[in-house]
């Protein structure tokens, strides 16, 4: 059973840092490329910042870029997102998702998500 599992959101004031955590299990973890998304109330979801299988190239959008880090613990299953200087705008809910080309076909996971709300 692939699981995906979030943790680490939470309050935070503006300025402040969180750590995400996604705990991977049942599937092959370092197989697979790892993501962050966030939705916003009343937005589309976006993506954060990507993380290859091998941690060899990593890729953030451009709010983020400067303040959060993404990498991955293949020996852990486990990828994470440090985010520092947080502002309002940051809030969201949070997704970690699994994602691996396989020729045509396309594997892709997602996990539950979890709250980050930057406010004071």
């Amino acid at each position: 059973q692939v699981q995906l599992v979030e943790s680490g959101g939470g309050l935070v004031q503006p300025g402040g840092s969180l750590r995400l955590s996604c705990a991977a299990s049942g599937f092959t973890f370092s197989r697979y490329d790892m993501n962050w998304y966030r939705q916003a109330p009343g937005k589309e979801r976006e993506l954060v910042a990507a993380i290859t299988s091998a941690s060899d190239s990593l890729n953030y959008a451009d709010s983020v870029k400067g303040r959060f880090t993404i990498s991955r613990d293949n020996a852990k299953n486990t990828v994470y997102l440090q985010m520092n200087s947080l502002k309002p705008e940051d809030t969201a809910v949070y997704y970690c998702n699994a994602d691996r080309a396989l020729g045509r076909l396309r594997l892709d996971y997602w996990g539950q998500g979890t709250q980050v709300t930057v406010s004071s």
